[in-house]
């Protein structure tokens, strides 16, 4: 039933198989849990995910799973009803404020790359230098995700605009442009580098022409955090948050952060808003010259 329903979502929604992966892994999970498709044992599996600690936000996204399972099962006749007909859920809305590093820290790690003694010894070290730059750089001058960025292919460098297009969220795509000249450098430093070196066309691989994925871009950054004393605990995704903060603070609209940062609604951006607010906040307690008379 699980096969059908997924291929059905594929020829139908033309979801990402990141995507189709999660459906997958949401409904096994339920039918492990029990077989018994009734509105009595959803709600005792809702409970038994809130016992595992589970954060709410994790299980309305299984509920929906679920619910969207029962619709298509009841349309192909497969059930008489969806057990979802007279079933409703509340959740707690969870809003916890994006993490950020510091302009000071995103200066840090950008050193690892400017620093005279930076330049590897080696041919092998030197492309990989190469690679890295580019990539953290783009990542910090952009805001993409790290899947996005994975995902970037010759054919999506636009040369003429400086501009790379973006292979998002739910298929979709949208054009982010590289307003940095160093930034820009790197990118072709690194498109000039692959084009004579690697037999595939992503622009992000690693010692095995294999592309890059989340977890090595994550392993990436780490080696330069680690090096630039950024908090260790930090990701990639830090990036992506202190560049849509920093948006913000410097006077970008709403409207236009969502579009570039490639959020499907306005509500995810809006808490950015909240940290730019307090990082306000801090410079008027901290410099505000009437403080001190």
């Amino acid at each position: 039933m699980i096969d059908s329903f997924l291929e059905h979502l594929k020829s139908t929604k033309n979801l990402s198989d990141k995507t189709l992966q999660a459906y997958a892994t949401d409904l096994k999970l339920f039918l492990k849990y029990d077989h018994d498709l009734t509105e009595p044992k959803i709600c005792r599996y809702v409970g038994y995910l809130q016992a595992q600690g589970i954060k709410d936000a994790s299980i309305k996204r299984k509920i929906v799973s679920l619910r969207i399972f029962f619709d298509y099962l009841a349309e192909q006749k497969k059930i008489d009803m969806s057990p979802f007909v007279n079933l409703k859920f509340r959740f707690r809305q969870e809003r916890s404020l994006p993490k950020t590093l510091s302009i000071k820290e995103i200066r840090r790690l950008l050193d690892c790359f400017e620093a005279p003694d930076s330049t590897p010894k080696t041919p092998f070290a030197n492309r990989q230098f190469i690679r890295d730059a580019a990539l953290i750089d783009l990542l910090i001058s952009t805001g993409i995700r790290v899947a996005e960025a994975a995902a970037i292919r010759f054919e999506d460098l636009i040369t003429y605009e400086h501009a790379i297009l973006i292979h998002g969220k739910g298929r979709k795509q949208r054009i982010i442009y590289i307003s940095s000249p160093i930034t820009w450098k790197r990118l072709t430093e690194q498109y000039k580098q692959q084009k004579s070196l690697s037999r595939t066309d992503f622009l992000f691989t690693n010692r095995n022409d294999l592309p890059l994925n989340s977890h090595s871009i994550e392993e990436i950054y780490k080696k330069y955090a680690l090096r630039a004393r950024i908090n260790p605990n930090s990701t990639p995704h830090y990036l992506r948050h202190t560049f849509a903060t920093n948006l913000l603070i410097n006077g970008a609209d709403l409207r236009s952060v969502q579009e570039i940062l490639g959020h499907s609604s306005i509500a995810t951006t809006q808490i950015y808003t909240e940290v730019s607010a307090q990082r306000k906040k801090q410079v008027f307690r901290k410099y505000n010259y009437r403080n001190k008379l």
